[in-house]
């Protein structure tokens, strides 16, 4: 049992105090650094008590995380506020000792300007959550064949779906092939597939390729493709994949869900998935309201997939599902236009991105 079994928080005051004794009592920044990474390292104090936040109950959890949030913020902001001191009478010490007229203020390092960019930040989310369920991270080429982009996942020559990728395709060879840019990340499960043996469970964040400009469309953008493949997998494991990783990542004890029949040409059946929320005041909520959102398409492996990749589909069988890291990214912290996540506008991601020690975990919170 550890010392945050029972909720009580008076031994974080003491921790606190102490820590706030050490940065007040750092002579320079050499000295401040130790106090930081003493406090806030991958085994400082505070974050050794963040660890122990997921073996808790949630009512210790709601006392203590909040508790335990605040302290981090508030020892944070305190080397922060020594830094800049120490930082003032590093200058003052040094001005009285050179005649060199020093007018220009220091820069901030990257740990305290540098932002996360928030397409890295909701990767490394989801790399987290499905983690976490035993998944692996794939990764493939962004340059593809016509073979592996389309017709090795069911596009057969001149089939309408593929005039629904507005793909970006290379001069065409000698041979009357053609390169292009892939559509989807769904290429990387023909690769997986044929160089790997069953049992497989990946995801497949990537880049993704189309032509197309809006709010809500870019020519270049991000997917993340899951992808099951076993000889018992069945669609109540995919439901129930979905569902926990809906509720992790939205940060959400229920969620409502609903799965839409539709057409994909690599998965049979196919499906859209709705996840209930409210619209109300302008603003989506995710887990309450009767409203419903699109969020991902899903659907059973396709045989003939399995058959363009050397697998007997009456002995293997599997799910995938795929959706758009940006859009994800725009639904869960609130950013209303695509386009502006690759403006490179230094207010936006002042505004948007996260600080470089803010990372996601499961146990730390998400988005904390």
């Amino acid at each position: 049992m550890s010392e945050l079994d029972t909720p009580d928080t008076s031994m974080l005051d003491a921790l606190e105090s102490d820590l706030a004794a050490k940065i007040d009592a750092a002579a320079d920044e050499g000295a401040l650094d130790e106090v930081r990474v003493a406090a806030l390292g991958k085994k400082g104090a505070i974050s050794e008590k963040m660890k122990t936040l997921g073996k808790m109950t949630p009512e210790e959890r709601q006392i203590l995380g909040p508790a335990l949030n605040g302290l981090k913020a508030r020892v944070t902001d305190a080397i922060a506020a020594r830094k800049s001191v120490l930082k003032e009478q590093a200058l003052e010490a040094r001005l009285s000792s050179e005649t060199v007229d020093v007018t220009l203020p220091v820069r901030p390092g990257p740990s305290t300007e540098g932002r996360i960019h928030p397409v890295s930040q909701v990767i490394d989310e989801l790399t987290a959550i499905f983690a976490d369920m035993g998944f692996s991270i794939a990764e493939g080429p962004d340059i593809e064949t016509d073979e592996t982009n389309f017709t090795a996942l069911n596009f057969p020559e001149g089939h309408p779906a593929r005039e629904m990728h507005d793909t970006f395709f290379f001069p065409e060879k000698e041979d009357g092939g053609r390169l292009l840019l892939r559509t989807h990340t769904s290429t990387v499960q023909i690769h997986m597939m044929r160089e790997q043996e069953p049992p497989l469970r990946v995801i497949i964040p990537g880049r993704t390729y189309r032509c197309d400009s809006d709010q809500t469309h870019t020519p270049m953008f991000h997917q993340v493709e899951g992808l099951v493949i076993d000889k018992g997998s069945h669609i109540g494991h995919l439901k129930w994949i979905l569902e926990e990783f809906c509720k992790a990542f939205f940060e959400v004890d229920e969620i409502k869900m609903r799965f839409r029949p539709s057409f994909f040409p690599f998965t049979e059946p196919s499906m859209e998935v709705d996840i209930g929320c409210s619209f109300a005041g302008g603003e989506v909520k995710i887990g309450e309201g009767d409203d419903w959102l699109e969020i991902l398409g899903c659907g059973m492996v396709h045989p003939n997939v399995l058959r363009n990749c050397g697998l007997d589909p009456d002995v293997y069988q599997g799910f995938a599902w795929g959706m758009g890291i940006d859009r994800i990214a725009m639904l869960k912290y609130g950013m209303p236009d695509l386009r502006a996540f690759f403006d490179a506008d230094l207010r936006w991601i002042k505004h948007y991105g996260f600080r470089p020690l803010d990372m996601p975990t499961l146990f730390g919170g998400l988005s904390a």
